[in-house]
């Protein structure tokens, strides 16, 4: 091998760590991974264009002994000018992490990536999943444009019994078959026996006694604004939706299959109050409650489909401020009077979830907003024809009866199958903070699809119901289950907010927010300006946080942070700086006592000194 393509290896043997044997078993600390039988390589260009397949061999042999394959498998050429390097037996876990890192930082190195066994995507056999009854859950070329795409999310992770999603709900009906080992022991927080419906108040059972209104109890002290209306059973649908037993041979599938739900019952007869929705959201994020016993199930995760016709209010943004701080995303539908987000939905911090129908155009009754989180599928409106939502139910009208299924529309049912995907987020990366959560769904959300037949959202000008999402209508797009996990399995990349900042003065970049997936490191900050003036000069250092001084002048700079975790994987993001005027130093005010004051004082002082100059030079001789 010529001298120029072994000074390379020789600066790599001496600058990189050193590695421990690759037969060694260290745990692994990661997310679930499957064993690889090597890597996958595609070599850097060669100095030479000549080189012969002789030399590439060379510098293939190099590769393994520099970074500890197994010398005793050659390597075997694929197509694209790619060659698998076999390892001495397959590896996962950390092991797996800390090979591929160290073929990745070779300089003979391209891409690197492990040669893994696939399998079959996941698929669930419970009988409404099969017959395609539950088309939302499927890719969208099966199911339709709306479908949230669950199969190759479920390859990457169907949840994990460590999330817990808290359901603030009418409660849950405990025994049945298509919940059985998803639910854990919850809370009542209704403290009005009236709307209880079970003869007390706050308690420990959160099981559903119906929450019907009959003719007798319509229109009366207690119920004065409610109707007449059958037992919803609503708890136990939403519960249904996003975890129901899933592969039991029975009934539905849930968006995860082993998550967790906590049913917190803020809600009966003909509603819920405001106060015990907001103390079942403190609860159930972990927060103390005044004389309820402490949660031992914290939620990352808190589905809401009740609200009001109110913009966001103080008490309800302080709540959500305060399990938002505990760690808890909060996902609430957007409504279904077809207008502007109201609270809890246009609160800050909040995931708020509209609906479409499987076509991916607004349903009639959906709420709408520029602001909104995310739309997914929700079923028809009244004046619509298509298949809804259908979970785990009830078929008594008003105490319990037999155990069933039913089919339902409304955001109140596509907000179950974004808090899931988000549960399904936090099995593989539990670090992610809700605001993270809420930018990864966003970020993997896909395009809505247009239909020349409907107009656009909101002005519905052709009097269909039914219309056309733009991001200026509906937010973000369509969630997709498989591209919102893509996005949970990559590191973040985090920017503090920053404040005003006076041309001429010292701007802070701080990225200390940015977080690796478990067992995982950020092993490298790099800051760059995207845009903006050229005179700002950004450090190269590799830090996570770093001053920049601005110039004198007012302008805008956005900057890029670029972090790469310890296993190779990268992620970016982006912030944007505007300048303010510096304050005038040593300006003079109007009432200065220099004699006329401002600008003008200079040239008083000159002008009575010409004149006293002149009167001298006439008294001369």
């Amino acid at each position: 091998m010529r001298l120029h393509r072994l000074w390379p290896v020789l600066l790599y043997c001496c600058l990189a760590p050193a590695a421990a044997p690759a037969s060694a078993q260290s745990p692994a600390t990661g997310p679930p991974s499957r064993a690889a039988r090597g890597l996958i390589v595609h070599l850097k260009a060669p100095s030479d264009i000549r080189e012969s397949a002789q030399a590439t061999r060379e510098r293939l042999t190099a590769l393994a002994a520099d970074t500890g394959l197994s010398p005793a498998h050659p390597p075997i050429i694929l197509g694209g000018g790619q060659h698998l390097l076999r390892f001495a037996h397959p590896l996962s876990g950390a092991d797996l992490q800390a090979v591929e890192r160290r073929v990745r930082l070779h300089p003979f190195v391209a891409t690197a990536e492990p040669d893994l066994r696939l399998k079959r995507l996941a698929e669930p056999q419970d009988p409404y999943y099969v017959n395609g009854t539950q088309w939302y859950l499927r890719r969208p070329a099966e199911g339709g444009a709306a479908a949230i795409n669950l199969p190759p999310a479920w390859d990457r992770s169907a949840g994990s019994p460590r999330q817990v999603v808290a359901v603030l709900d009418s409660g849950v009906l405990y025994h049945h078959p298509d919940l059985a080992g998803r639910l854990l022991p919850g809370y009542d927080m209704v403290s009005d026996t009236n709307t209880a419906n079970d003869g007390d108040g706050r308690d420990a059972d959160a099981s559903d006694p119906g929450d019907w209104i009959n003719a007798a109890e319509a229109g009366t002290m207690h119920f004065a604004d409610c109707t007449l209306e059958d037992s919803s059973w609503h708890g136990t649908f939403i519960a249904g939706v996003i975890a129901a037993t899933t592969n039991n041979g029975q009934g539905v599938a849930g968006v995860s299959w082993n998550s967790m739900v906590l049913p917190v019952r803020v809600a009966g007869k003909c509603g819920a109050w405001l106060s015990d929705l907001l103390d079942g959201m403190r609860w159930a994020a972990g927060l103390p409650v005044a004389g309820v016993p402490a949660n031992p199930y914290p939620a990352k995760v808190i589905n809401i489909s009740y609200g009001g016709n109110r913009a966001c209010s103080s008490a309800y943004q302080l709540a959500i401020d305060d399990v938002t701080a505990a760690g808890a995303l909060v996902v609430a539908a957007a409504g279904n009077n077809d207008s502007q987000l109201t609270r809890p939905a246009d609160c800050a911090q909040v995931l708020s979830v509209g609906a479409v129908r499987q076509d991916g155009l607004k349903t009639a009754y959906s709420n709408h907003s520029p602001a909104l989180g995310i739309m997914a599928p929700g079923g028809p409106g009244a004046t619509e024809t298509g298949p809804g939502i259908t979970a785990t139910s009830n078929t008594g009208k008003t105490g319990p009866g037999e155990h069933s299924y039913a089919t339902r529309a409304g955001t109140s049912f596509a907000t179950p199958l974004a808090a899931g995907v988000a549960s399904l987020m936090l099995s593989l990366n539990p670090a992610l903070t809700p605001a993270q959560l809420i930018a990864r769904i966003q970020a993997g959300a896909r395009p809505f699809p247009a239909n020349p037949a409907y107009g656009l959202c909101p002005d519905e000008t052709l009097g269909i119901g039914a219309c056309n999402c733009t991001t200026a209508s509906c937010g973000p797009g369509l969630l997709d289950a498989d591209r919102a996990l893509q996005q949970a399995a990559s590191p973040s990349a985090v920017i503090a907010p920053l404040g005003d900042v006076a041309a001429g003065g010292t701007l802070t970049l701080d990225g200390r927010g940015s977080a690796a997936l478990p067992g995982r490191t950020i092993a490298a900050y790099q800051w760059s300006l995207v845009s903006g003036p050229a005179a700002v000069s950004v450090p190269s250092t590799n830090a996570a946080t770093v001053n920049v001084s601005l110039p004198s002048a007012v302008g805008t700079w956005v900057f890029r942070l670029l972090v790469t975790d310890s296993a190779g994987d990268a992620a970016d993001n982006y912030v944007t700086a505007s300048t303010t005027p510096p304050p005038e130093v040593g300006a003079r005010s109007s009432s200065s006592s220099s004699g006329g004051g401002g600008a003008l004082g200079p040239l008083w002082g000159a002008g009575l000194w010409l004149l006293a100059l002149a009167a001298w030079a006439r008294r001369r001789p």
